[in-house]
């Protein structure tokens, strides 16, 4: 699965957008996503932090949450997905976030930054073992 360098350039720019969304007032590390489902539609996210580390979650999941909300969960499926923070600095999606990308877009595309830019990659390539029933 492929996606244009405008839709590319449109994930960017709402996963920029959802970083001033943030609410992370213990670390500071404020992280956007954007989701393009297979119907065409975008979903963006923020990370929103809590004083009780584990119930943080993180703007992937948040994108994905607003989408299954609005689209149904059994419809929805993600065709990419970008995340990214204030900084621009490595920033991959944690296991928990690759596991939920996985649920609904096996076929994902992810675009984050690493330590070289803009990375690319499958969400096959991110998570090659992942978890599932079938």
């Amino acid at each position: 699965m492929s996606i244009s360098s405008e839709d590319k350039a449109r994930l960017i720019a709402v996963a920029e957008a959802a970083t001033r969304k943030a609410y992370a007032p213990f670390s500071g590390f404020r992280v956007g996503a954007a989701i393009l489902t297979e119907s065409g539609n975008i979903f963006e996210g923020c990370n929103v932090e809590n004083q009780s580390y584990g119930l943080t979650i993180c703007a992937e999941r948040t994108a994905i949450v607003s989408a299954v909300a609005a689209q149904g969960g059994e419809k929805m499926r993600i065709r990419a997905i970008a995340i990214v923070n204030e900084d621009q600095t490595p920033c991959s999606p944690c296991g928990a976030c690759r596991q939920f990308i996985w649920e609904f877009g096996r076929d994902a595309i992810v675009l984050f930054y690493d330590s070289k830019g803009l990375q690319e990659s499958s969400i096959r390539q991110l998570l090659p073992h992942a978890f599932s029933f079938d």
